[in-house]
């Protein structure tokens, strides 16, 4: 899909809402950026860019929900750079090795780690169309993504919920973490909210944000999103894993 092109390219981390920890990491990550070098791919000449979806939104927002159902719709290989992380971690791999010792030592990944990641997905997938899940999450994420894989999404989806609904749903969901309480997920969407509101910002000026309000059943979500892919109609239509009772084929027909 892309002609890669060497070039050592400065490290760049995951933004921190403390600048006492990104100098705390400024020795370990000497190593990292050594590690991590990465090649930077630009689309062949002629090539056909990959349609991206970037969704957003904090913990009990519903965006992954949402992100089953678009992918069942639309036909869109789904990728999330947290399930990257945890597959690398759990094959035990030299990579995983490091994001463990990361993790473990209070320290973040770096944002060139991930990307390199998600661009690893989208070169060797047959796909051409893809949905990335809670990414980017920090401007730093966001700049990384476009330096290293040479591409824009198309769309960005951010699922708005209150801050009371995501919590009460976190709290009912039985599957955030063990010792997720009201405080601890307060904390965790202030954390989201300081790192990801740049980032919706961002491509809120450049017009390709679109908002959801989250709250209702997730058929009556849904159908805010459903309109959203209509102008993209004829190229989501070209995919043969378009589901075919999809809105987009059978208004078609």
């Amino acid at each position: 899909m892309w002609r890669r092109v060497a070039s050592l390219s400065p490290m760049i981390s995951s933004s921190s809402p403390s600048r006492s920890l990104a100098r705390n990491q400024a020795a370990f990550g000497l190593n990292i950026r050594e590690s991590f070098a990465t090649e930077i791919s630009k689309p062949e000449e002629g090539a056909k860019s990959p349609f991206i979806t970037f969704v957003l939104g904090g913990p009990g927002s519903g965006k992954g929900t949402q992100c089953e159902k678009i992918v069942e719709t639309f036909g869109l290989t789904h990728l999330s750079a947290g399930d990257l992380l945890r597959r690398e971690i759990a094959m035990h791999t030299k990579n995983g090795d490091m994001i463990l010792n990361l993790i473990k030592d209070g320290k973040i990944v770096p944002s060139e780690v991930t990307v390199k990641l998600l661009q690893k997905e989208l070169e060797s997938s047959n796909s051409s169309k893809f949905l990335i899940d809670g990414f980017p999450r920090t401007e730093e994420n966001r700049v990384a993504f476009e330096r290293i894989v040479g591409a824009d999404p198309d769309v960005v989806l951010f699922f708005d919920c209150p801050e009371e609904e995501m919590v009460k749903r976190v709290l009912n969901r039985n599957q955030g973490r063990v010792d997720d309480n009201i405080t601890t997920i307060k904390k965790r969407l202030k954390i989201f909210e300081a790192l990801n509101r740049p980032v919706i910002d961002y491509y809120k000026n450049k017009g390709k944000l679109y908002t959801i309000n989250a709250v209702g059943t997730v058929d009556d979500i849904f159908k805010q999103v459903l309109p959203i892919f209509t102008p993209f109609e004829e190229q989501l239509k070209q995919s043969r894993h378009v589901n075919p009772k999809s809105p987009l084929v059978e208004n078609s027909s």
